[in-house]
């Protein structure tokens, strides 16, 4: 493996929205250079409108476009590029795609090739969890795409189980087993949806937990051993496995709880060499006090900016700094952070016909301009939502001295809020802010499905 170049001038930014954006602006503080790739859908997109450079990358479905890996080498060789941002989704965790940048003497802002194969894997990313002793949810040691084999690990693991692709993400191809009489048809489904959405049949098994939370860990590494923790999120306010509102910090841990989680995703990170941002996803088990390591997403999360305001960090910055060798120390020098901060994802959907796309015309955006309220988004009045691609079109970000004042500021800038043309997920939020369990933090990571939605219908 040859060593790449740490200096870059010229970035092409490899995705669209609003990460896209910040990128380019990210590159322009920095005094880089920034070029937009876009799909015949984004041509009148912020992103490619702000960029030093723009080029069509190809038709609106992101087989042809976004997921061109070899169109985006070309583009990027042909323009000068020596380095190239994924962001989030598309390409970011794409490992081949790694290897190519590599090839061609472009500098890949993100891990490596092998940190993404080894965390990507769900069977490899728990041994190398075990190897750093970081706590595993019991469960097999490998994947399985015989049904018998599967069966035979099942029961030594005790029921409930549950089903989860090897390659899997987002919340697809994970399947609930309660008993042995169904675990048969529950892994041939498990199995099936997983080669259809990823190409791969292989399934991993884990024991199943009853109303946990999702912690997750924001970690910075420097690619040589080193890596800091800059907090937890709490996402375990979720539909079908879909993160909808995400908070920092995560009020329920103990600040023991806190501290062991926070060294123990740096230590993970630190021991597989991770560079750039990642993050150290858990179960915690309130109950219990108990947490286990689930996966690593080796990327930017979409919910990263709770972190940002709470840490002062810009971590769309971190992520250029270190792939051009900054030192940690200089990104994070103090490690601290204060007051709680809540991110509302905004999507062009209508919740209240089970959460299905509308896209179309937005014909006013109004947000509110209010101290300690942020909003990260890529649209504008007039713009066009398109049904390509994911739905969110703005996360709100709220940031205040604690939870209920942070509650309280995100109700108010709800009401501030006029989005007009297309419907979206704000009279969901604005719901959630009137719930009292939601208010009193008395939720688990399938409490929306189970509950809220059952008494909104």
């Amino acid at each position: 493996m040859k060593k790449q170049k740490s200096k870059f001038a010229k970035v092409l930014i490899a995705n669209r929205g609003e990460i896209a954006l910040r990128a380019v602006k990210t590159a322009r503080k920095l005094g880089l250079q920034s070029v937009a790739i876009y799909s015949t859908a984004d041509k009148s997109s912020q992103h490619v409108i702000q960029a030093d450079e723009a080029i069509c990358i190809g038709p609106a479905p992101s087989s042809k476009s976004y997921l061109v890996k070899n169109a985006i080498i070309h583009t990027a060789l042909r323009l000068s590029c020596d380095a190239i941002y994924p962001g989030y989704g598309f390409l970011s965790e794409n490992a081949e795609f790694v290897d190519l940048c590599e090839a061609n003497d472009i500098k890949f802002i993100g891990p490596a090739a092998e940190s993404i194969r080894e965390m990507g894997d769900k069977s490899t990313a728990r041994k190398l969890a075990v190897t750093n002793n970081v706590p595993v949810v019991p469960g097999s040691d490998d994947a399985y795409d015989s049904e018998d084999e599967a069966l035979l690990a099942a029961k030594f693991i005790n029921y409930p189980l549950l089903l989860k692709a090897r390659a899997g993400g987002g919340g697809r191809g994970m399947q609930i087993v309660t008993d042995e009489s169904v675990f048969a048809d529950a892994f041939q489904r498990c199995s099936a949806e997983a080669k259809n959405a990823f190409g791969d049949g292989y399934i991993y098994i884990e024991r199943y937990f009853e109303k946990i939370r999702h912690i997750e860990v924001q970690i910075l590494g420097d690619g040589r051993g080193k890596a800091i923790a800059l907090g937890e999120r709490d996402c375990s306010v979720q539909r079908r496995h879909q993160k909808l509102i995400e908070e920092a910090p995560a009020a329920i841990l103990s600040s023991e709880s806190r501290q062991q989680l926070h060294e123990t995703a740096a230590m993970l990170a630190a021991g597989v060499k991770y560079e750039g941002a990642g993050t150290i996803e858990f179960i915690y088990d309130p109950k219990t006090t108990e947490f286990f390591f689930i996966e690593m997403n080796t990327r930017i999360q979409v919910e990263h900016p709770v972190t940002e305001v709470l840490t002062g960090v810009d971590l769309v910055e971190a992520q250029f700094l270190i792939a051009q060798g900054a030192s940690l120390n200089n990104i994070y020098p103090k490690q601290n952070s204060s007051g709680h901060a809540i991110e509302f994802r905004i999507n062009a959907e209508d919740w209240e016909q089970n959460f299905a796309p509308n896209p179309g015309i937005i014909s006013q955006w109004s947000p509110p301009k209010m101290a300690g309220v942020r909003i990260d988004s890529a649209v504008y009045e007039g713009y066009q939502v398109v049904p390509f691609y994911d739905s969110m079109i703005a996360k709100l970000i709220i940031h205040a001295g604690s939870r209920d004042l942070a509650l309280l500021k995100a109700k108010d800038a709800f009401q501030r809020f006029s989005i007009d043309g297309i419907k979206t997920t704000s009279g969901f939020h604005q719901k959630m802010l009137r719930n009292d369990a939601f208010l009193k933090n008395e939720i688990y990571t399938r409490w929306v499905d189970e509950v809220f939605l059952g008494d909104n219908k």
